[in-house]
């Protein structure tokens, strides 16, 4: 494994984990996605890239009565991690505010990122109805 935290190769590469709608999945995609990242020779990428997941996460796991899946994918020194869920309904960033006890998660996905949207998804895409997929990227020279 190399010390300088340069990836191992330049080959892309792409996990994608199922999620029940179970709170222990945060815990299970964090250390996943720490594992991942030091096995390809990014750990500089992982205190980020944990933030931001488990928020993703703890958003899918909450708010959904469904299914969800966490998807990593590394492409030209750009990491994107991606969140399905079941619920259609677009995700919208509240303000941080000292007053609000929860809400901040996406605003705090938009301030650690390179970038970040989302997409609604179809019948074709998620078997059994429609949902989202929530998308941030982080580059290597983050």
């Amino acid at each position: 494994m190399p010390e300088t935290g340069e990836p191992t190769d330049n080959h892309p590469w792409d996990y994608t984990l199922s999620i029940p709608n179970d709170p222990r999945a945060v815990t299970i995609c964090r250390r996943t996605l720490r594992l991942i990242l030091t096995l390809h020779g990014l750990p500089h990428l992982t205190e980020v890239a944990e933030l931001v997941a488990t928020e993703l996460v703890t958003n899918a796991v909450q708010h959904t009565k469904g299914p969800a899946a966490i998807r990593l994918r590394w492409t030209h020194g750009v990491l994107r991690i991606g969140v399905w869920d079941a619920d259609s309904t677009p995700p919208a960033p509240i303000p941080a505010d000292a007053l609000n006890e929860s809400g901040r998660g996406l605003a705090l996905v938009q301030g650690c990122t390179d970038g970040w949207g989302w997409c609604p998804l179809g019948r074709a895409q998620v078997p059994g109805g429609t949902g989202k997929f929530i998308w941030c990227e982080l580059t290597a020279a983050a």
